[in-house]
């Protein structure tokens, strides 16, 4: 063989190799991006859900479909990417649901309809009450639920003892911080404590200094890693929760054919459902830390917790203001203690 035919077969040679790495890469590359925001860490278990999301979605559907998973506010914190969900520029998220285009959407929040992992695992089902509400309330916004992601139960950390934790008809004899919402003053109120608000921030200066002396509406593990040099007692009150939303732009989901949809769908979940098996997990863990650290924590059974439910429940009248009353009567049938 000539060197120039030599030449001329090995470069054609060469094309039919690249051109074979080209059609093999095409066949593996994602039909369909998904950029998926959050707003925790890297390493905090939502974000971990989020990239197990992604995982299952790619191998279930052969690739076709990449999920990117940008945490820790990447992509704006949780107000600004509700609006892109709504436009349609941020495809699916898993962040806190803001109020400023429904104040309903603060249905979340309400106090008192839990009092336990049984009660959540019921509630929080994606054939129950209210993940139909959230959906219907987000979908009228352009926005579809897929989900929950449950982080834990909430409690009251003290730096005193508080009197009679169980009888919301006893002074407690302790200020606490709430947040600036009316369902968690109303709420710690109906149990017993008088409240102050205090900028997030200030809170540890607060207890530390006497300004306050407890805090009211922190989870388990945000009460120890922020707090637990000025804590001395944790009363395990779970009459609320920290919990956020799976959420998908409903313009993008529309785009999405039947089959997509429910990979999607699925994959999250499977990971709402972990979610709580994972939150239970890490309730105890960071009590049991507590107790090691010297902090007095105080756990109670469902039963015990009734009288505290019942009396946040007394306060669901006073949101009707924002929430209305057509939704708040409602939340009663639904979502009362003893239900």
């Amino acid at each position: 063989m000539s060197l120039a035919l030599f030449r001329k077969s090995s470069f054609v040679a060469g094309l039919l190799a690249l051109s074979l790495v080209l059609v093999a890469g095409s066949a593996f590359a994602a039909e369909i991006t998904l950029k998926f925001a959050g707003q925790n860490p890297a390493d905090h278990p939502a974000t971990l859900l989020m990239e197990e999301i992604a995982a299952e979605v790619a191998e279930k559907s052969d690739g076709r479909i990449e999920i990117k998973v940008y945490p820790m506010n990447q992509l704006g914190d949780y107000t600004l990417v509700y609006e892109e969900l709504i436009r349609g520029t941020i495809d699916m998220s898993c962040t806190s649901v803001p109020s400023q285009f429904d104040p309903r959407l603060e249905l979340l929040y309400v106090n008192g309809y839990v009092k336990g992992y049984e009660d959540v695992k019921k509630v929080f089902a994606p054939d129950a009450w209210l993940f139909g509400k959230m959906d219907e309330l987000n979908n009228r916004l352009g926005v579809k639920l897929l989900g929950f992601f449950v982080e834990g139960m909430i409690g009251t950390g003290t730096t005193k003892p508080a009197a009679e934790p169980l009888d919301p008809s006893v002074n407690k004899g302790v200020l606490v911080r709430v947040a600036n919402m009316d369902v968690y003053k109303l709420g710690a109120e109906a149990m017993g404590y008088r409240t102050v608000t205090i900028p997030y921030s200030d809170v540890y200066q607060a207890m530390q200094t006497g300004v306050c002396e407890g805090v009211n509406g922190y989870s388990t593990a945000a009460a120890y890693t922020m707090l637990r040099d000025v804590l001395k007692h944790w009363y395990m009150t779970n009459y609320s929760l920290e919990v956020i939303n799976y959420m998908f732009s409903g313009k993008i989901w529309e785009k999405l054919s039947e089959g997509d949809r429910q990979i999607v769908q699925t994959a999250v979940s499977h990971a709402a459902a972990k979610s709580i098996v994972q939150a239970k997990a890490e309730d105890e863990k960071f009590m049991q830390m507590m107790r090691d650290y010297g902090i007095e924590v105080h756990t109670y059974s469902e039963e015990e917790l009734l009288p505290l439910a019942e009396a946040c429940a007394t306060t669901w009248g006073q949101l009707e203001k924002n929430m209305t009353k057509e939704l708040m009567d409602e939340f009663r049938v639904n979502m009362a203690p003893g239900k």
